[in-house]
């Protein structure tokens, strides 16, 4: 043996000891160290030819110095090591590894050219009878991949039109001629990414191969950093399939499994992955457990067919600097929601699909693409050709346990969904059932750090909602962080979402469901909707989301690639294209309590063919209003403040009547909003208006003055509002979110309404009828106008009303107002109330302070005042209180 090899051997073995390898060997002494071509170094003393079988044996320490003839099978129990400094290619059906492959170390880079092609010439082996075909598989070996390059990807400097020949980059240091590289879409539609070969390099500018066919963006625009991302795709080690898995799309696939240790850095996979295959993926830690040490960093990994990187029953791994692009499933994957510790630190996931070669059949929240017309769609979630059903809803992170470090990454263009944080109430899968899946609480457990990450060019680019069931389809997902996780009365503690960038998203750049949620700094700009969240619990939280130090841009420089009519006309890409009208906005309120403070909204103003505002409601939602939701130290910049759309079911995001949309409202805390402190705005008729509110027509809104919250008498579970008559029946007293838990399969609790709705076997809704006998209607009238009660609406604190019925009792409720604050009713034939002090005259009932009643010239008289939001104890320390009686005949 060489002096070279003897010292290359030294240092492999030491590096490899640093980082916590170990080399197998049943020697009592070191093993020989020969090289491949050597006939010496086999049994036979002949070289290996084209398809045989090889072993090095425990007792073996082989250099590969020669690309051998294709092997129809490669088992490693000893060692095999890649020379340096020289073009190997070794091709073979698999490599089974119970001692260590390596080329180069982590302190020694490996500077040659390396290549593994794994073929399928041999149909359907299953080695070691259960870990496949077509793969490298680790059964307590170790895998050292050490390639030279670092730079995995920069962004534009300047923006790159449609035509260029060349772009501008911000650090193109180590990239060489002959490179791939992939732009990824800057603009609604992920798949305007393109791939590219560098033809010149000159400093940080690039040639190209061929002309771009998209504009790609590549400035900071209202201080939102929308500077594409350029990924290199080329690396000097290189894991691949053979050219036929790009038409059986069953590529190869890498996995270690418990006792295993894998160290890979600089490597390119290439047609991996085996499409609808579980447990066949690119690069994947199954069962490991324990991995501090371990990683994959500074990888390329496209065009595979079955997710990127999994990480499964794992813990501690580094998942940083990798690039992918034009990948199937969830990419960047945690498998079960029992792995914690993990880092995902600066990956750029490119062009997530949910299919090789079909569009997506996505369940989601809004009425465009596939889901036209009808939402909470559930076939996708029923397909086949999806390895698990949320596959069809497609995301580039799919984030089961909170309990990890997701940093710096950037989602660039997904068919569906960017970030998803899918919290199962347990983890599922290998562990479903176990006493440690009882014992975990994804779904109560704190983020552990979700910073500095970017979404764009996705339908959503941040899901916090839908989370997995063990069926493996998904319903409603609330999340709720407890400081001990396994007790439920425990305290909740926030959970923080900072430094997020979301622009271009079709839908919405955060959809969410969970209460104490701190989201800083967000900067969102370009999006259909910016941002909203749903409540968990309905109101028992000290507040569902805060959004704090954020800025909202409605439209920006970015003006993308137009391709429709309708977009050529706007002059810019549309959130839908074809959708002209749709009326963007930057935040909209949902459900229980929702606090916006010190923010910035910029362009959002009306133009020739839609409307829009800042600041809205769900559209159009049946559940969960609250006029406790705030608005303080705001700052609009060419942005009409608010805007409450008219109902268009084009663009609804439920189907459950629209009632509670009809009732919108929130409180503008300082003023910054309407000049009035402490006042609330409210959709047109969700109020009984007077003079203590000024309408604002271009809102479809006015501003009331006083103390303002939420009455309904009567009961039903509609909401009316006060625009002439009601808002017909519908299913508010569901409460929060209940639309979307009939969509997803996650039926709710039984409410009277007067229309019924079924949850179908497969967790789909269905409209029922009207029931066959209503109640009497109820009649409020005031200022000589009157109003049929249908639910629950607005009330401003000092209105009195007169209610008219033929019901024998009445319920009456009064929520969210603050205490001392009153109604006063007068129902005439009725003469008792379930609770209140009895007063003397009207006159005395007018100066009570408390809920009272008076008798007199039949009628009964109550004045209903409000005992305040008061807190209370454990995990649900959110406000409660109000004032609720019935009245009867």
């Amino acid at each position: 043996m060489s002096r070279q090899y003897r010292a290359f051997l030294a240092l492999s073995v030491s590096t490899v000891l640093l980082v916590g390898a170990v080399v197998v060997v049943t020697a009592a002494e070191s093993p020989s160290v020969s090289r491949w071509s050597d006939p010496g170094t086999w049994p036979n003393r002949k070289v290996p030819v084209a398809g045989d079988k090889v072993t090095i044996g425990r007792d073996k320490d082989v250099i590969l110095d020669v690309s051998p003839p294709a092997l129809g099978g490669l088992s490693i129990d000893g060692k095999l090591t890649f020379a340096d400094n020289a073009e190997l290619e070794l091709t073979t059906e698999w490599i089974m590894l119970h001692g260590e492959l390596t080329i180069g170390t982590e302190a020694k880079p490996y500077t040659g050219k390396a290549t593994i092609t794994l073929t399928d010439n041999i149909k359907a082996e299953n080695v070691m009878g259960g870990m496949g075909d077509r793969g490298i598989m680790l059964s307590g070996g170790t895998l050292n991949l050490h390639g030279d390059r670092t730079n995995a990807w920069t962004k534009l400097s300047a923006t790159a039109a449609a035509g260029a020949t060349s772009i501008a980059l911000l650090d193109a240091s180590s990239w060489r001629v002959g490179d791939e590289i992939v732009l990824a879409s800057t603009d609604f539609d992920p798949r305007q990414a393109e791939r590219r070969t560098i033809a010149a390099i000159r400093g940080n500018t690039v040639t190209l191969d061929t002309k771009l066919d998209y504009m790609h963006y590549g400035k900071v625009t209202f201080d939102i950093d929308q500077r594409g991302e350029v990924g290199l795709l080329t690396r000097n080690i290189k894991i691949q399939a053979s050219s036929d898995a790009a038409q059986s799309f069953f590529g190869g696939h890498i996995m270690a499994m418990p006792s295993s240790h894998m160290y890979v850095e600089g490597v390119e996979l290439n047609r991996m992955g085996q499409n609808l295959t579980l447990a066949r993926y690119p690069i994947h830690w199954h069962l490991v457990g324990e991995g501090k040490g371990q990683y994959i960093r500074n990888a390329a990994i496209h065009d595979t067919f079955n997710r990127c990187v999994t990480v499964h029953g794992t813990n501690n791994l580094q998942v940083q600097n990798n690039v992918t692009y034009n990948t199937v499933g969830h990419c960047f994957f945690m498998e079960d929601g029992i792995e914690t510790g993990n880092q995902f630190v600066r990956n750029l996931a490119i062009q997530t699909k949910c299919h090789t070669s079909k569009p997506c059949d996505p369940t989601n929240l809004a009425p465009f693409g596939a889901t036209a017309g009808t939402n909470f769609n559930l076939t996708g979630q029923d397909s086949k050709d999806v390895l698990i059903p949320s596959d069809n809803t497609v995301s580039s992170f799919w984030i089961t346990n909170p309990d990890n470090t997701y940093r710096d990454n950037v989602a660039a263009g997904s068919d569906s969904t960017g970030f998803w944080l899918a919290f199962p109430e347990h983890p599922m899968g290998q562990f479903e059932g176990t006493d440690i899946s009882k014992a975990t609480w994804p779904r109560r457990t704190k983020v552990r750090e979700f910073k500095g990450n970017t979404a764009h060019s996705n339908f959503d680019g941040f899901m916090g909602d839908r989370a997995p069931r063990a069926d493996g389809h998904f319903a409603v997902g609330g999340f709720i962080s407890l400081v001990n996780p396994a007790d439920a009365n425990s305290d909740q503690v926030e959970s923080v979402v900072e430094d997020y960038t979301g622009y271009k998203n079709r839908n919405s750049g955060i959809w969410a469901r969970g209460e104490f949620r701190l989201y800083k700094n967000l900067k969102m700009a370009d999006n259909g909707i910016g941002f909203t969240q749903a409540s968990a619990n309905s109101g028992r939280s000290l507040y569902t989301s805060r959004v704090v130090d954020s800025r909202f841009v409605g439209e920006t420089q970015n003006i993308g690639n137009p391709t429709t009519a309708a977009e050529k006309k706007a002059g810019r890409s549309l959130p839908h294209p074809e959708v002209a009208d749709f009326p963007i906005r930057a935040y909209e309120f949902y459900d229980y309590h929702h606090e916006l403070d010190n923010n910035t909204f910029v362009n959002y103003q009306d133009n020739a063919t839609r409307k829009t505002g800042a600041i809205s409601y769900l559209l159009f939602t049946s559940f969960g209003m609250s006029s406790n939701n705030t608005v303080q130290r705001s700052t609009f910049i060419n942005a009409k403040p608010v805007y409450f759309p008219p109902i268009d079911n084009r663009w609804s995001n439920d189907d459950y009547g629209n009632t509670v949309y009809k009732t919108a409202v929130f409180n503008d805390k300082d003023g910054t909003i309407t000049g009035v402190r402490n006042s609330y705005i409210v959709m047109n008729g969700g109020i009984d208006a007077d003079k203590a509110c000024d309408p604002r027509p271009t809102w479809n809104a006015v501003v009331c003055k006083g103390d303002v919250g939420r009455m309904n008498v009567g009961g039903g579970g509609g909401a009316a509002g006060f625009g002439g008559g009601g808002g017909g029946p519908g299913a508010a007293a569901a409460g929060p979110g209940a639309a979307a838990g009939a969509a997803a399969g996650a039926p709710r609790a039984a409410v009277a309404t007067p229309v019924v709705f079924a949850i179908a076997p497969g967790g789909g809704r269905i409209r029922g009828t009207r029931a066959a006998v209503m109640a009497p209607p109820v009649v409020l009238s005031r200022n000589g106008k009157e109003f049929t009660a249908n639910g629950e609406t607005n009330v401003r604190a000092g209105s009195e009303y007169k209610v008219t019925t033929e019901r024998p009792s009445v319920s009456i409720s009064l929520r969210e107002l603050d205490a001392g604050s009153w109604v006063m009713f007068e129902l005439p034939g009725f003469t008792t109330a379930s609770l209140g002090d009895a007063q003397v005259s009207l006159d005395a009932l007018r100066m009570a302070s408390t809920t009272s009643y008076y008798k007199g010239n039949g009628s009964l008289w109550v004045k209903v005042v409000s005992s305040g939001d008061v807190l209370g104890s454990g995990p649900t320390k959110g406000p409660s209180g109000g004032a609720n009686l019935q009245v009867s005949r």
